[in-house]
């Protein structure tokens, strides 16, 4: 049997860095991304348990072997207040990972959310907690605990790279990663992108269409687009 191994300590996003980040939206950090973002958004298999959830926070991360969720529960018990935990499971339907005391014990020690590619279970009980959390898979298969896998390294779940520490950023779109390092700039572009959102919901009301307002109208306005004053069937 492979060794397991477990890091006890993170290096995690500045505190104020997720504070801001838990004003913005999956999309908003995406774009402000740029071409990164793509790779930085977990797949769309990723939804969220219950509908108007948003967190961010820094990373805490699991993973584990086929059928077994003992270091997610390992990882569970090193992390703190405000981390979101990330499991990862890649013979997702092998075990369970998350259930309703797991969700219990994040829930005293303020997590701030779970992500995990794999299965969770008892979900109208982890629901009516109101615990944020994100998964591929709802199924009650029983999972074991032999100890292998690892804590607090680096993981893929669900097609986008986790480092511990870094910024996970979830909503009702899906889950998005951002590395610690880029963390702070890209924060602050996806508060510029809001500000020019805003400025477009302003056009609107003061009567302009959204074509108009968004800017679509300027770049259709210079393209070669054959427009005819009448019905295709005419």
């Amino acid at each position: 049997m492979e060794a397991a191994k477990v890091y006890l300590r993170v290096n995690r996003t500045a505190p104020d860095v997720i504070a801001q980040a838990r004003e913005l939206t999956v999309a908003d950090v995406h774009e402000a991304m740029g071409l990164a973002g793509r790779a930085a958004l977990m797949g769309p298999r990723m939804r969220p348990l219950r509908e108007g959830q948003r967190i961010a926070g820094p990373a805490v991360t699991a993973f584990c072997w086929p059928g077994d969720n003992l270091m997610m529960h390992r990882a569970l018990s090193l992390a703190q207040p405000g981390d979101v935990l990330v499991v990862v499971c890649q013979a997702e339907l092998s075990g369970a990972q998350w259930g309703d005391l797991a969700t219990r014990y994040a829930l005293q020690h303020g997590l701030a959310g779970v992500v995990v590619q794999g299965c969770v279970r008892d979900v109208d009980q982890v629901r009516a907690m109101g615990f944020p959390v994100w998964a591929t898979h709802i199924w009650p298969i029983h999972p074991d605990k032999s100890g292998r896998g690892t804590v607090n390294a680096p993981v893929v779940c669900e097609g986008a790279p986790v480092r511990p520490g870094d910024l996970v950023v979830a909503d009702g779109d899906g889950v998005i990663v951002v590395p610690r390092a880029q963390a702070a700039a890209v924060v602050a572009a996806a508060q510029a992108k809001m500000g020019r959102e805003d400025v477009i919901a302003e056009r609107m009301r003061a009567g302009q269409s959204f074509f108009e307002a968004h800017g679509a109208a300027a770049i259709y306005a210079g393209l070669a687009v054959d427009e005819v004053d009448g019905a295709h069937d005419d």
